[in-house]
């Protein structure tokens, strides 16, 4: 006699298209809501120090830069900034005086960009707030550890099926 042990996961049916469509959409709409409540956020904590000098869109590109030194293609490639006025907001950022920018050394075609001084104090003040969250989201927000874990690996898959479906034109 031969014991055969199969997966749940492989033996799991499917879902059947009717079924996930209302999950789906009303995940789309939760991705979407999301991002700007987090804007939202950032917007608030800046309104709370009195500072009208950067807006929350701004903010968080500074905090998605963080030390690193990259171009502005770079910027939207690797997922720092959701919008497409990349070009504006750098724009405005090295005027204000929070980003440094400079022909790259390599490619001089290219033009890299790095925070200054006062583009880390932005890039710290978010920092504090997403610390501040760390410590209490667990507690007021009910969301332990393994519930961002597995959401994390849900919204992973789902970013991987949608690249998919631009990259093989599915």
């Amino acid at each position: 006699m031969e014991l055969v042990v199969k997966s749940e996961a492989f033996n799991a049916q499917p879902e059947r298209p009717e079924n996930l469509h209302p999950a789906y959409l009303e995940a789309l709409t939760l991705v979407e809501r999301l991002h700007r409540r987090l804007l939202d956020v950032i917007k608030d904590e800046f309104d709370r120090r009195k500072r009208a000098d950067i807006n929350a869109v701004q903010a968080l590109l500074l905090y998605n830069i963080g030390d690193k030194e990259l171009t502005a293609s770079e910027l939207r490639t690797k997922g720092y900034y959701l919008g497409s006025n990349v070009s504006y907001n750098v724009k405005k950022l090295v005027e204000m005086g929070f980003l440094h920018h400079a022909r790259s050394r390599m490619d001089r075609r290219s033009v890299r960009i790095s925070l200054t001084e006062r583009g880390r104090v932005v890039h710290q003040i978010v920092a504090d707030v997403y610390a501040k969250h760390m410590l209490t989201v667990e507690q007021i927000g009910g969301i332990t550890g393994d519930e961002f874990s597995r959401m994390n690996l849900a919204l992973t898959r789902l970013e991987r099926f949608w690249t998919d479906q631009i990259r093989y034109r599915l």
